[in-house]
């Protein structure tokens, strides 16, 4: 095997989970201390893209009349309407034309991964990614979620701590959502 062989077997993407206006402090659904996760994205951006490695930012992306309701059956506070302030990404997230822009809920679904209604699949199976890597927010719905959908399609799994944060509706959610992604194979890095 030559060596552009090895490096397609280990070949990663990285996927930032929702770092959106009503994700973050002053948002609709804020995610307390949700722009600190930007620093550590930002930082992973870039390597990902100097070394050609794939880039994915998902987004929740509602039509304007939505019924965004939870799996608990509950509603969710209005967030992430296309084409308003709250769904776009925060602008202190890097941005480039080589990132792919994985948008979720434009059909009225509550699709909480990154993987739910998406081709995120099929532009991972194209590029043979084999590992990913997962960051955003919020660690305890949709980064978990992410996360858990990537290790059931086989896909080796580093999420990463300093680049997530929990909504906490119960106190510990995140840490229990941190344990979960651990028990079922994820690598918390």
């Amino acid at each position: 095997m030559n060596e552009a062989d090895k490096a397609k077997d280990k070949r990663r993407a990285l996927i930032v989970v929702n770092v959106q206006n009503d994700f973050c402090p002053g948002g609709a659904l804020a995610v307390p201390h949700g722009d600190e996760v930007i620093g550590p994205l930002n930082g992973l951006i870039e390597e990902f893209l100097s070394l050609d490695e794939p880039v994915f930012k998902s987004r929740d992306w509602y039509p304007p009349k939505t019924k965004q309701v939870e799996d608990n059956g509950e509603i969710t506070p209005t967030h992430c309407i296309q084409k308003t302030h709250g769904a776009e990404f925060h602008p202190e997230l890097l941005d480039d034309p080589r990132i792919t822009i994985i948008s979720k809920g434009a059909d009225d679904e509550n699709n909480c991964s990154a993987f739910d209604g998406t081709d995120l699949p099929a532009l991972l199976d194209e590029q043979g990614v084999k590992e990913i890597w997962v960051g955003g927010l919020a660690t305890d719905y949709c980064v978990k979620n992410t996360v858990l959908d990537a290790l059931r399609k086989g896909f080796t799994v580093k999420a990463i701590g300093n680049a997530m944060r929990a909504i906490d509706t119960q106190p510990g959610d995140g840490d229990r959502a941190l344990e979960e992604m651990r028990q079922k194979g994820a690598e918390i890095i």
